[in-house]
C-alpha cells in the first residue's frame, strides 16, 4: 500500500463524516428530509423524524471526520490509520448491514446507489488496514 492510497481513502472519508455530519448536527430536520441529497431521499422511509436521533448521528460523525482527520495529517503512522480504519470498518459492516436487509422499502435505483456507496465505504475501510511499505534511508523498500 502506498501514502497515495491511504490519503485517497482518508481523504473520502473525511469528506462523507463532514458532509453528514455538519448536516445532520445543525439542520436535522433537513439532513432527514433530504440526505443524500442531489434530490434523493432516503431517511424518510426509515421511520419518523426522531431531533435527538439525527443528532446524535451527526455528532458522531463529526467525531468521527475529526478521527479521519487527524490520521490523514499523520498517513505514514501505521498504527494510528489501521486503527481510524478498524473504527471505520465496524460501523460501516454494521451500516451496511442494516441497510441491506432494509432495501424492500426503495425503489430499484435506490436500492443499488444504497448498496454501492456503503459497500464503497466497507472497502474503504479495509484499506486503511493495509500498512504502507517502509522506505529505507536509502530509498528502498
Amino acid at each position: 500500500m502506498n501514502t497515495k492510497i491511504r490519503y485517497a481513502a482518508l481523504g473520502l472519508l473525511a469528506v462523507v463524516a463532514l458532509y453528514t455530519g455538519f448536516w445532520a448536527y445543525f439542520s436535522p430536520t433537513g439532513w432527514y428530509a433530504n440526505f443524500p441529497g442531489l434530490g434523493l431521499s432516503w431517511l424518510p422511509q426509515l421511520g419518523p423524524y426522531n431531533e435527538h436521533l439525527a443528532k446524535d448521528a451527526g455528532a458522531m460523525f463529526l467525531a468521527m471526520g475529526a478521527l479521519t482527520l487527524i490520521a490523514l495529517r499523520s498517513v505514514r503512522n501505521n498504527r494510528l490509520v489501521q486503527t481510524t480504519g478498524a473504527v471505520w470498518l465496524v460501523f460501516n459492516v454494521l451500516h451496511f448491514s442494516y441497510h441491506v436487509q432494509h432495501l424492500d422499502m426503495y425503489g430499484t435505483r435506490d436500492q443499488v446507489l444504497n448498496v454501492v456507496f456503503l459497500a464503497a465505504l466497507v472497502l474503504l475501510a479495509v484499506v486503511l488496514l493495509l500498512p504502507v511499505r517502509s522506505v529505507r534511508g536509502d530509498g528502498t523498500r
